[in-house]
């Protein structure tokens, strides 16, 4: 007798009916719309409600990036050679049969440039057979996700926010998942808001936003707490009228001028070719009132328990994205000699050379430290845990300075097919690595405490004893990790802006 193909899952939200796809003991729903396509005149508008349907709508099929410069697979986490403008779609993975389980709502990353929730190394099914449901979810990117020009903000409605569009996206897909995700079998009580880079930026903005506040239970920051200031409205105004021209915009342009400028246009245009002219979150005066980090310091984010933490090799992205290594001395401050007697010298006892210090200072400021800066501004409340992943792939161990930038996402999913796919075989000690390491996020996600087998006596972060859970081959609680080079960072900081580490 032929096996019966198993039934295909239907589940009913508020725009009308889902027909997903049953994979064994797992149920995945893909493209699903959170709001209207933001096209024509939605284009740089705030996120409207995504339209009803009639009938089931095929959720079987992965849909579109949005639109991006293709980057190789390795650095954004898949190719994004399906593209649309209309693709503010999220998915979701879920054990069949699920009731009230938690849910985990993953932000990619890519520098608001680049990436998707539809990339293969954000699959939720391994992380959903631990008994959680996973979201993945698509923003508005680049010139089309973080943009402000004088003539959108005269065009704005009254009361709207301009320019963080991307943010609005995010936040309309949360508010998608609570009013939804208990059809689905998810606890719209026990939402974890999860993001790495960029993605970790947006949950940092997103906890230090009132208009967050009770869409999530939960907040996991991989490697992405900023401790500098927004750009302001009037910034973003200057650089989106410089994007415009590249893009064919005349200067006296209109908004309905900028709206028929081509997708591919302004793609193109809005290409970062120097940090300082990175996209992201800024201060528009009515979404983004001030900088995340400030609100941190008054320890006045949204009170949720927080996991927090940064790679051994952060550098990898920060030189990438042409930072001079040089750089690495304003970090240090007015007093440099300080600052290296804080890094100390190599294994063998010698100097570190002015390379080894800069990729290694680099790293720190722009995320090992704010990670730890971050974990006791957030753990006088509910509590934060601190994490530093310095895990490399066994065949790639000998060869590597330590875990690269956005490295401990395939672990954490469990997508190590797409990571040998991409960068070379892996080993079964490394997917016993991935299993114990992806079983403290799901533990998180369940219980608002990070204890697993890989950690069972995680501590939750105080400043006093200042121990954090360093994952290697031999993953341990380490108290005062790099203190001496954090408490320097963070010093330099302080005395640059006024507000005590």
């Amino acid at each position: 007798m032929a096996q019966q193909a198993p039934a295909q899952p239907v589940v009913k939200v508020a725009q009308g009916q889902l027909a997903g796809v049953r994979d064994g003991d797992l149920d995945r729903f893909h493209a699903i719309p959170f709001a209207a396509p933001p096209v024509g005149p939605l284009r740089w508008r705030a996120p409207q409600p995504a339209p009803r349907w009639t009938g089931a709508h095929d959720a079987s099929r992965l849909g579109p990036a949005c639109p991006q410069t293709i980057r190789p697979a390795v650095v954004a986490g898949g190719v994004a050679d399906n593209q649309s403008e209309d693709c503010l779609q999220l998915n979701i993975w879920r054990p069949s049969g699920a009731r009230k389980l938690p849910v985990m709502v993953w932000i990619h990353g890519g520098a608001h440039v680049i990436g998707s929730g539809t990339f293969p190394a954000f699959d939720g099914t391994a992380l959903a057979r631990q008994g959680v449901i996973v979201v993945t979810v698509n923003y508005r990117l680049g010139a089309l996700g973080y943009f402000a020009h004088p003539a959108l903000t005269r065009a704005a409605p009254k009361g709207e926010a301009t320019g963080n569009y991307g943010l609005m996206d995010q936040l309309a897909a949360l508010r998608w998942v609570q009013a939804n995700i208990a059809a689905f079998g998810g606890d719209p009580a026990q939402v974890t808001l999860f993001g790495e880079s960029a993605g970790a930026i947006a949950v940092s903005t997103l906890l230090a936003n009132p208009e967050a506040k009770g869409l999530f239970a939960r907040a996991i920051v991989q490697s992405g707490v900023g401790l500098a200031d927004m750009k302001t409205l009037a910034d973003e105004e200057a650089r989106g009228m410089a994007i415009a021209a590249r893009a064919g915009a005349q200067g006296a342009a209109t908004a309905d001028d900028l709206r028929a400028l081509s997708v591919e246009a302004l793609v193109k245009a809005g290409e970062v070719r120097k940090p300082g002219e990175m996209a992201g979150p800024f201060i528009d005066g009515t979404l983004v009132r001030e900088s995340p980090w400030r609100v941190f310091a008054r320890s006045e984010p949204i009170d949720v328990p927080v996991l927090v933490g940064a790679n051994s090799n952060e550098a990898s992205v920060i030189l990438a994205m042409r930072v001079p290594p040089g750089a690495a001395l304003f970090y240090l401050g007015d007093y440099p000699a300080a600052g290296r007697a804080a890094y100390g010298t190599g294994l063998a006892g010698e100097e570190l050379g002015e390379d080894e210090l800069a990729r290694q200072v680099l790293g720190d400021a722009w995320f090992v430290a704010p990670a730890r800066w971050l974990a006791e501004r957030t753990g006088k409340g509910a509590p934060s845990y601190l994490y530093h992943f310095d895990y490399v792939a066994e065949e790639r161990r000998a060869r590597a300075k330590g875990a690269a930038h956005g490295s401990e996402i395939p672990y954490v999913f469990g997508t190590l097919d797409y990571l040998g796919s991409v960068a070379g075989p892996v080993s079964a000690g490394d997917r016993n690595f991935s299993a114990g390491v992806s079983a403290c996020w799901g533990a998180f996600a369940k219980t608002g405490a990070p204890n697993c087998p890989l950690a069972p006596d995680w501590p939750r972060y105080d400043p006093a004893s200042d121990r954090a859970v360093v994952f290697g081959p031999q993953t341990a609680i380490v108290p005062q990790f790099r203190k001496a080079q954090i408490d320097h960072l963070l010093k330099v900081h302080a005395q640059r802006t006024g507000v005590n580490p």
